[in-house]
């Protein structure tokens, strides 16, 4: 895979950190508005990135790459996602996919049609933790509640207080926490349990009508989906799922889980006892599960990427974009039912 990177912002550094040792990827080139046109150059410099572009079209005409990495703000991952599409670009875009149902739904017709790959960079499905869930998942039985939280005070809240609004606190921008945070949590749930039946989203309102933090519910058969999002406070971060014959918990922030912890039933041991509270107790087996270390949390998603690409895996790839394109409408319900504007 031959990749160009879009941006200059933070994300950008970690993606080209997290790409620099996949040894199937090439990076051939950077594209940066013409102010910020400095940053592309250390870029560039650090890389060993042969072409700088301050003109989108142009690097979309001329560039050798044949992938396109979007790492702009939110509002951007759509209009610049499309203009590559159709000059017979590869493209990965940043989480969240698309601000718009209908906009990830006419990318991914684009990229169909012009049998193109077209990838959302979400860490959560790029994860040996996350595999490891789903082999678990029947262990639990029936399934009858799911917890997820991911809270982390942001570097941008101080000054937003201050009524200084950088994107992610940007409405206009579509910024907030269900898109920005939350999401993560979404993704486990779909690819845990599919699209569910329905969702309300609970947020807490800031003065310029963002969501700062938020509880979205996602109701399946037979239980239901808790996802905790926040931007505005802080507590360790976990997804934990129940069933009726055991759970599986990860303790970390949903974006880097690197363990999984899974205890289920015993069904050779038939005694039970009660705990101090009075609940019975029943024997379980415990399976503890630790993800190999990598170079960047970001590093496998990226190696997927390039195998699929390279070895034209559209049937893996289209199970990716699928997931995303659902994540899409699921957070543009809750967004639309909670009276959030974009």
């Amino acid at each position: 895979m031959k990749l160009a990177f879009i941006g200059t912002g933070k994300i950008i550094g970690d993606a080209l950190f997290a790409a620099a040792p996949v040894e199937s990827i090439e990076i051939t080139a950077i594209f940066a508005r013409p102010h910020s046109r400095g940053k592309a150059e250390a870029f560039a410099g650090e890389y060993k990135i042969p072409e700088i572009y301050t003109d989108y079209e142009e690097l979309l005409e001329k560039t050798e790459a044949d992938t396109v990495y979007i790492g702009l703000v939110n509002k951007a991952h759509y209009p610049y996602a499309k203009e590559a599409l159709l000059h017979g670009k590869n493209v990965i875009l940043e989480k969240p996919f698309t601000g718009f149902y209908e906009e990830a739904k006419e990318l991914q017709k684009i990229a169909e049609e012009k049998k193109l790959f077209l990838f959302e960079a979400i860490t959560v499905l790029h994860n040996e933790v996350f595999d490891e869930m789903k082999k678990n998942l029947g262990k639990l039985g029936t399934l009858r509640m799911a917890l997820c939280n991911y809270s982390q005070y942001s570097s941008r809240y101080d000054a937003y207080l201050e009524g200084d609004i950088t994107h992610s606190f940007d409405p206009e921008y579509y910024g907030g926490a269900l898109y920005d945070i939350n999401v993560y949590n979404v993704h486990y749930c779909v690819g845990l349990f599919g699209e569910p039946k329905d969702v309300e989203y609970y947020p807490n309102i800031g003065p310029n009508g963002v969501d700062t933090s938020g509880t979205l519910i996602m109701k399946y058969d037979g239980f239901s989906a808790v996802c905790t999002g926040t931007k505005d406070s802080d507590s360790p971060g976990y997804i934990s799922i129940q069933g009726e014959k055991g759970w599986m918990k990860i303790d970390s922030k949903p974006n880097i889980a690197d363990a999984l912890l899974t205890t289920y039933v015993d069904e050779n041991v038939k005694e039970k006892v009660r705990d101090a509270a009075g609940a019975m107790v029943r024997a379980t087996k415990a399976e503890h599960f630790k993800a190999p270390e990598k170079h960047h949390r970001m590093t496998q998603e990226f190696a997927d990427f390039a195998r699929m690409i390279d070895e034209k895996d559209y049937e893996t790839a289209r199970k990716f974009l699928e997931e995303s394109v659902t994540v899409v409408g699921i957070l543009e319900k809750a967004r639309t039912k909670a009276g959030i504007v974009f």
